[in-house]
C-alpha cells in the first residue's frame, strides 16, 4: 500500500480525523505510505476540520489543525492506491466518479457500519464516539492492508 485517502462528504470532520489517526500510524511506523482526506462535496473547501474534531484529536495527541477541505477529484481516483469511504453515500458516489479500488471503512471493525457524521450526535460526546470508532477501524485498516 502505497497511498490512502480518506473521504466523507464535507472534509472538516470525519475524513480529516481519519487522516490524522493514519498518519499517526505512518509516523509512529516509519511507512513510506502517503496519507491525505477529502469530501465528495464542495462546501467547505479550504475550511480547517471543524471545532470538535481539531479537539478529540488533540486529545489523542494528534494536530489534525493544519488541515484543510477540500474536495476530491478524478486525479485523485486515479492517483490513489485505496480510497477509503467512511459511510455508503460516499461509497456509491465514489463508485459513480469510476473509483474501483474502495473500501469502506466501516468494513474494518463495524461490520459494515457507517461511520457517522458526528453532528447527528448531542454534544462532544458524538465526537469522542466517532473518533473511537474511526481508530478502530484505521487501525484494522493497516493490519489487513499491510499484511497482504
Amino acid at each position: 500500500m502505497q497511498s490512502v485517502i480518506f473521504v466523507c462528504l464535507g472534509n472538516i470532520c470525519r475524513s480529516p480525523l481519519a487522516e490524522g489517526i493514519a498518519q499517526k500510524i505512518v509516523d509512529e511506523n516509519s511507512l513510506q505510505i502517503e496519507i491525505d482526506s477529502a469530501g465528495t462535496g464542495s462546501w467547505h473547501i479550504g475550511e480547517a476540520p471543524c471545532e470538535n474534531s481539531i479537539k478529540v484529536a488533540k486529545k489523542h495527541n494528534i494536530d489534525i489543525s493544519h488541515l484543510r477541505a477540500r474536495q476530491i477529484t478524478r486525479e485523485d481516483i486515479l492517483k490513489f492506491e485505496l480510497i477509503v469511504a467512511l459511510d455508503s453515500k460516499n461509497f456509491t458516489d465514489l463508485k459513480r466518479m469510476g473509483a474501483t479500488n474502495i473500501v469502506k471503512l466501516g468494513d474494518y471493525g463495524y461490520d459494515g457500519a457507517d461511520v457517522p457524521d458526528p453532528y447527528f450526535f448531542h454534544g462532544f460526546e458524538g465526537f469522542e464516539k466517532v473518533y473511537e470508532m474511526i481508530e478502530i477501524c484505521v487501525n484494522n485498516l493497516f493490519s489487513v492492508e499491510l499484511s497482504k
